[in-house]
């Protein structure tokens, strides 16, 4: 599809957590067609509870989110780039439920959005809820996950709403946004409303 649009594509295998192989890769990227916007959608889930959290549990998180989004970071900011999209979560925002290593990739993406803004560079964090794909992340969810998901009013997105809430995050002026549908009516029916939408759901 891309070709066909005119674009030359190349897929080349990296771990954008070694720093060394992706300076690597970078170094290769020809100087007649200058890098010019990074897109970090990577994302490993090895779910627990803080209390049942470990080094090896954190690292399978961490490594693919949070440092290979630092070493794009760091290897990319003396390039002109248009854009430099981050994909976190809204368990970083929100929390969610035995996602301890998760939320804290997510929360690291945000802050690194922020970075950058204060640095004079381009950066867009969106915190995604539920896409409604299969496979992927999202292939050790049960319907049970997913009833849940709905119940405290965090709606899935398809792909095509998603990718319409990109292209409306990336010109807008706070650097990390949530992109995810709400129900609000079953946020108010829950047990707990999260504070961030208090202000929306009105406690009874």
């Amino acid at each position: 599809e891309l070709t066909a649009l005119g674009a030359c594509v190349r897929i080349a295998a990296c771990d954008v957590a070694d720093r060394d192989a992706l300076a690597a890769l970078l170094a290769e990227v020809p100087a007649g067609h200058p890098l010019t916007g990074v897109v970090h959608t990577a994302g490993v889930l090895d779910n627990d509870l803080v209390p049942a959290l470990t080094a090896d549990g954190l690292d399978t998180v961490l490594r693919p989110k949070a440092d290979a989004a630092w070493h794009l970071h760091e290897l990319t900011q003396d390039a002109d780039l248009s854009a430099f999209v981050l994909f976190s979560s809204v368990v970083g925002v929100f929390g969610g439920p035995g996602q301890a290593n998760y939320a804290a990739a997510g929360a690291f993406l945000d802050g690194l959005a922020h970075h950058r803004r204060a640095l004079g560079l381009p950066a867009t964090s969106l915190a995604w809820g539920l896409w409604e794909v299969e496979g992927g992340i999202n292939s050790g969810l049960t319907a049970a996950d997913r009833t849940r998901f709905v119940r405290e009013g965090f709606l899935p997105v398809g792909t095509e709403e998603a990718l319409a809430l990109l292209d409306a995050a990336l010109p807008l002026e706070p650097p990390a946004v949530t992109a995810t549908p709400f129900d609000l009516a079953a946020v108010r029916a829950g047990t707990r409303v999260p504070p961030l939408l208090r202000a929306l759901v009105p406690a009874s």
